[in-house]
């Protein structure tokens, strides 16, 4: 799953990812629509930096209102000093994930916070496989130089009962 990442001359303090979602196809009992598509499991996943590698952990993104967000953690090697762990929110308007749901692309933004307050950029591709999984190319803007892209999958779930 490692991509391309521009030339770094240092490792980057950074964010990363995620995610992306669906909604369930125009005619669905809202009810069943926030139930279906109200989490999204994102794959681990890896991109290489110079002279090392990023791995991006994302906890279940879960639907609020018209975002989903989860917790992060990203791990820098062999520059562990960089890792890092944080938020992250991705926008998604209902017709957008309306789109998905129908087996269309669709482009996202977000950002993430690291847990010291820094922000993050965060730009995206969802490409669907079917109506509940597909593949993410998510890029993470760490300095306005430097990107770092991730291609990873998701999958949808139900919202475990609390």
């Amino acid at each position: 799953m490692a991509l391309h990442s521009r030339p770094m001359l240092r490792p980057p303090n950074f964010l990363a990812l995620a995610l992306l979602a669906a909604l369930a196809p125009a005619g669905m009992p809202a009810e069943a629509e926030r139930t279906a598509y109200a989490r999204v499991d994102i794959a681990p996943s890896t991109t290489s930096i110079y002279i090392g590698t990023v791995s991006l952990t994302l906890e279940p993104l879960v639907r609020q209102e018209s975002t989903y967000e989860a917790r992060y953690v990203a791990k820098v090697f062999p520059y562990f000093f960089s890792n890092e762990a944080g938020r992250l929110r991705v926008e998604l308007s209902n017709e957008q994930l309306r789109t998905l749901a129908r087996g269309e692309s669709v482009e996202f933004k977000g950002h993430g916070v690291r847990d010291d307050g820094t922000e993050r950029r965060v730009a995206g591709k969802a490409i669907p496989n079917d109506s509940h999984s597909g593949r993410l190319k998510v890029r993470v803007f760490v300095s306005p130089e430097t990107e770092l892209i991730f291609n990873t999958t998701y999958r949808f779930s139900e919202k475990p009962e609390t």
